[in-house]
């Protein structure tokens, strides 16, 4: 399976969003150079205020842009980087990847998957009613989340639109993901 990079964003501040890049530079074991996001242990606010020390399993978000524009076809315009993404592919499920995949991306960057975004009730502060379009439940009643998923950077270097994405799947019996 592979794809390619539609869009790189990063943001030094906490903001919901965040703009689009020429390039950004992944750093290994840390997550995207100059991002708010980017650090051993966790960053995101939430994180922060249940335990301080916990690993950073977010270093990295991403989505996939046949989500966006699913969300269009609803009447949601969200470009890439609004929901606070760092990379925007295309052509990969990312959804439907295990723990553990490992996202080569562009000429030396990895990203090893740890799991699904958990998107919060800002999603509905930046669209009304966005919320509902990225959670819902299965027949069988479990939460769908569909804001993308989370990584590690493995091994780090530049990520550019245009690159390409191919994954490398782990062995033995794959576990799906859930968020983190």
């Amino acid at each position: 399976m592979s794809g390619t990079v539609v869009a790189v964003s990063s943001n030094a501040e906490y903001a919901f969003t965040k703009p689009n890049r020429e390039g950004i530079t992944l750093l290994a074991g840390l997550g995207v150079e100059g991002d708010v996001h980017a650090g051993v242990t966790v960053r995101h606010r939430s994180r922060v205020a249940q335990d301080p020390t916990a690993p950073n399993l977010r270093q990295v978000h991403l989505i996939h842009r046949e989500l966006l524009a699913e969300l269009a076809e609803s009447g949601f315009d969200v470009a890439p980087g609004a929901l606070g993404e760092n990379i925007t592919t295309e052509g990969v499920d990312l959804l439907g990847l295990p723990v553990g995949a490992v996202l080569r991306i562009g000429p030396e960057a990895e990203v090893e998957v740890t799991g699904l975004r958990n998107p919060c009730a800002q999603i509905d502060a930046y669209r009304p009613g966005l919320l509902k379009r990225v959670v819902g439940r299965a027949e069988d009643g479990t939460v769908v989340r569909r804001a993308g998923i989370m990584g590690i950077v493995r091994t780090g270097g530049p990520v550019r639109p245009g690159d390409t994405v191919a994954v490398q799947l782990p062995d033995g019996p794959h576990r799906p993901l859930d968020r983190v």
